[in-house]
């Protein structure tokens, strides 16, 4: 099996090279999107660091999901600004597994944390006085750490599947990174295993997530319409809405993605919508939870004030 895995030792990415009148402002496109990920993600975490009003559970999450954020979209974004700079596609073969190991554990993560606030949000509106008691430092850390668990576990499983199979024959992936269905198209050996595998733990995750996230949002609904003052259901919602937008936008594409049958599949639309969840929502996603939260805001404008006082 091993001896099969290394025929093939590099990969080449088609990706947008095709398009070399485009390689200058894909380039600086893509360097600000990654610039704009890092500052704005790091930005947030620190706050929720130094900010002792941020001290909650619901930061303590959104500090994770903006880590994760930063190394999803790291994990992407330098690898294709160097192909774009040295104008050379190709990329190792451990390389590319690192990529793919990577990339699934954080998208993964990413996915179970989103989960993860949706149930914070249930609990902070539907039981408020029992809140701090419910959602306990202790509780926090064990589902962080239980989403670190479920991705690395995915990505392992899934790692070692697809990596497992035989590269023997073209080495071109349609593509600007190692992602799965590009580099099972490449193969020469049987894909039935590594397909059934990635559709199981793949399903398993995104509909069990999905369905914490409408049945506590269903139970947030109900509890919002019991408000009686319009005032107090528009507070109740704004604690949601970033997060409700976010889980909006991150399981559309992913759901568009990864849940189509392969006929229906186009390469170049693949390309465009890949580009969007792996590079443009970790950039969307501090910016959702900044310019639509108070507490976000009143903090950035306080560590200003203490910025210009030293």
């Amino acid at each position: 099996m091993y001896t099969n895995q290394t025929m093939v030792t590099e990969f080449i990415f088609v990706g947008f090279m095709e398009h070399p009148e485009l390689w200058a402002l894909l380039f600086l496109l893509f360097l600000l999107i990654y610039i704009v990920t890092v500052s704005g993600n790091i930005g947030i975490i620190i706050l929720a660091t130094l900010d002792a009003n941020l001290h909650t559970p619901m930061y303590f999450f959104l500090s994770n999901l903006s880590l994760v954020d930063v190394g999803y979209s790291t994990t992407i974004a330098p690898r294709l600004l160097m192909t774009f700079l040295q104008k050379n596609s190709t990329i190792p073969f451990t390389e590319c597994t690192m990529q793919f190991f990577f990339f699934c554990l954080f998208v993964t993560v990413e996915t179970c944390l989103l989960a993860v606030m949706a149930y914070d949000r249930f609990t902070a509106i539907c039981n408020p006085l029992l809140y701090f008691v419910s959602m306990s430092k202790k509780l926090c850390l064990v589902l962080v750490t239980g989403a670190y668990i479920c991705g690395f576990v995915n990505s392992a499983a899934q790692t070692l599947v697809i990596f497992s199979l035989s590269f023997c024959s073209s080495n071109v992936i349609n593509h600007f990174f190692c992602d799965v269905r590009p580099i099972l198209k490449l193969s020469c050996s049987s894909t039935e295993v590594a397909n059934t595998v990635h559709f199981i733990f793949g399903t398993a995750i995104i509909m069990t997530t999905l369905l914490i996230i409408l049945i506590s949002y269903i139970y947030i609904i109900f509890a919002i319409l019991r408000i009686r003052s319009a005032q107090g259901r528009h507070k109740a919602f704004s604690t949601c809405a970033s997060h409700l937008t976010s889980v909006t936008i991150f399981y559309g594409t992913i759901i568009f993605m990864y849940m189509r049958p392969n006929s229906s599949v186009s390469t170049d639309e693949d390309k465009i919508v890949s580009v969007f969840y792996t590079l443009v929502i970790p950039m969307l996603n501090p910016l959702i939870y900044s310019l639509r939260n108070k507490d976000v805001k009143d903090a950035f404008i306080r560590m200003r004030g203490k910025i210009s006082l030293n």
